[in-house]
């Protein structure tokens, strides 16, 4: 296993870097509040950026919304080495990029969707013309998906949807609901799930605000009263939902923000560097200097559980358990980072955006409570264990 670039990829990556360094806003990179691995300060689950939105068009153009995609659905038919090279630049300067249609739906549409699906479908996602947002968790329906009560009715030549989702992230900026529902409420466990995806502008959706910890406007709770819904929109086999929502749950796995974590760690690197105690500079600490050892060990594994994740896509192989692995191992890190932050710089950390005082414009204050969701989403850290435990090294159910 070699993760040396060719001389290809390394072109790649410096025409990459080049593009974010043109296109993106002035001080994007500076001024956002994105804390790596979070949810509740992704800009996109917020509000639509025109700036941001007009970079996204721009990627779009280029066909890397859609890295290793095939060029036939709009991609640009690169390798997921080249894929995983250009999300870890995103990543590194706090860009807006691929979204949860080019990220999961599309490669879920692409492995399980019907050829007239695909057509309909993967070009729009492609072209960025479309968002979706992950009609998953309920009340009580959250690691356990299982347990989802959200209703789908077969009525003619339509689905008729009943039910709740909720911390239904973008949901208020995106245009489609990627949705688990279930369609046979009598079957065995797992296997009356299906995946289907609806219009936000149906008739009897209504979409309410869940204002997050730091004060923004990232998650919803989402109502389905007969909502109608025209059965083609069904992917892939009714009733296969579940098989088909662990697959893309590991797409979502694979989508970390390692570029943005090796950036903080060096943002934290220069603050002690340039930052004073009782007339010695924070980098001479010995604790301090261990702490942050301590992130570049935890970062470096991260960084190659990341490249062998896209090695073994581009041999045919599905990265089931090294999905959870990476999972675990960088949001965990993004604990670790806020925590550490928040420990290194001390009272100062507290400061929000806006006070002169604030290190790192605020972002430690916003990342120290945006880091528990890292832990949460696309799964619990409990969730990845057990998938470690029981797949991985076939142990029992206890």
């Amino acid at each position: 296993m070699d993760f040396r670039f060719t001389g290809q990829e390394e072109a790649f990556r410096r025409e990459v870097d080049d593009f974010i360094q043109r296109e993106l806003p002035a001080n994007w990179t500076e001024e956002t509040l994105y804390w790596p691995g979070g949810y509740g300060t992704i800009p996109d689950f917020e509000e639509i950026n025109p700036a941001t939105e007009i970079f996204r068009r721009k990627l779009a153009e280029k066909g890397w919304l859609a890295i290793s995609w095939p060029e036939e659905y709009g991609g640009a038919g690169r390798t997921h080495i080249e894929q995983a090279i250009f999300h870890e630049r995103i990543s590194y300067y706090r860009a807006t990029g691929p979204d949860i249609g080019t990220l999961i739906s599309g490669p879920a549409i692409m492995r399980f969707g019907s050829d007239e699906m695909k057509r309909e479908w993967l070009p729009r996602i492609a072209r960025g013309e479309i968002r979706f947002w992950l009609a998953y968790s309920e009340p009580n329906a959250g690691s356990d998906l299982a347990s989802i009560k959200t209703s789908a009715v077969e009525d003619g030549d339509d689905l008729v949807i009943n039910g709740q989702k909720t911390w239904s992230s973008g949901a208020h900026t995106s245009d489609y609901a990627w949705m688990a529902v279930m369609m046979d409420p009598d079957a065995p466990a797992r296997k009356g799930i299906s995946l289907v995806i609806v219009d936000n502008k149906s008739e009897g959706i209504t979409i309410r605000p869940i204002i997050n910890i730091l004060g923004l406007h990232s998650f919803n709770e989402v109502f389905f009263d007969d909502v109608r819904v025209p059965q083609r929109n069904i992917v892939g086999e009714k009733n296969q939902g579940w098989y088909y929502l662990m697959v893309a749950l590991d797409f979502e796995r694979l989508v970390v923000a390692i570029g943005g974590m090796r950036r903080t760690l060096e943002e934290l690197i220069q603050y002690v560097k340039g930052t004073s105690r009782n007339g010695q500079a924070l980098s001479c600490d010995p604790l301090i200097q261990d702490k942050l050892a301590e992130l570049a060990i935890e970062i470096e594994v991260a960084d190659m559980f990341f490249w062998q994740t896209a090695w073994m896509l581009d041999r045919g192989l599905l990265p089931n358990i090294e999905a959870s692995v990476l999972k675990l191992a960088t949001t965990e890190l993004s604990w670790k980072l806020a925590n550490t932050a928040m420990e290194v710089m001390g009272p100062y950390a507290q400061l929000e955006r806006g006070s002169k005082w604030a290190p790192l414009g605020g972002r430690v204050c916003t990342g120290y409570l945006d880091c528990i969701s890292a832990l949460v989403g696309a799964g619990t850290s409990e969730i990845q264990r057990n998938i470690i435990a029981l797949r991985g090294l076939g142990l029992p159910w206890s």
